[in-house]
């Protein structure tokens, strides 16, 4: 019995070296199916869709800066609500908030409605120093 299960075992072993060994038959390309007989003609390629003028970018750009201040007067209600500190305190951090609101109003009216890219990232430099002013 124990040498059938060895010769077994070598037959398995030989066999699965020789299927390593062997080389094997070349494959056929594959062929792209045939179109069916209803679409003999081949589809457009779809439409490229247009990028947005940059004046609509510029005016995106100014509407995240006026929702991130919106969010940040809330914030600052929020705060002077739960005694975190007195309303005159909260009064000058709402003050300079609608400052930078001006400021990014400003900068949109010289540009057609919109802000630059710099334009944006310098009033985020000002709302994050005003968000750690007003804490979490």
């Amino acid at each position: 019995m124990p040498r059938m299960i060895r010769a077994l075992a070598a037959c398995a072993l030989i066999s699965a070296l020789a299927a390593c060994v062997a080389p094997r038959p070349p494959r056929k390309p594959h062929a792209p199916p045939p179109p069916p007989p209803s679409q003999s003609q081949p589809r457009p390629a779809p439409a490229p869709t247009p990028a947005p003028p940059p004046r609509d970018i510029g005016l995106d750009r100014l509407d995240q800066v006026d929702s991130r201040i919106d969010i940040l007067h809330r914030r600052i209600d929020a705060r002077v609500d739960k005694g975190f500190y007195p309303q005159p305190q909260g009064d000058s951090l709402h003050h300079r908030l609608d400052v930078i609101r001006e400021e990014a109003h400003d900068m949109a009216a010289q540009h057609g409605g919109g802000v630059s890219a710099d334009e944006q990232r310098v009033l985020n430099q000002e709302l994050d120093g005003a968000s750690r002013i007003i804490g979490e």
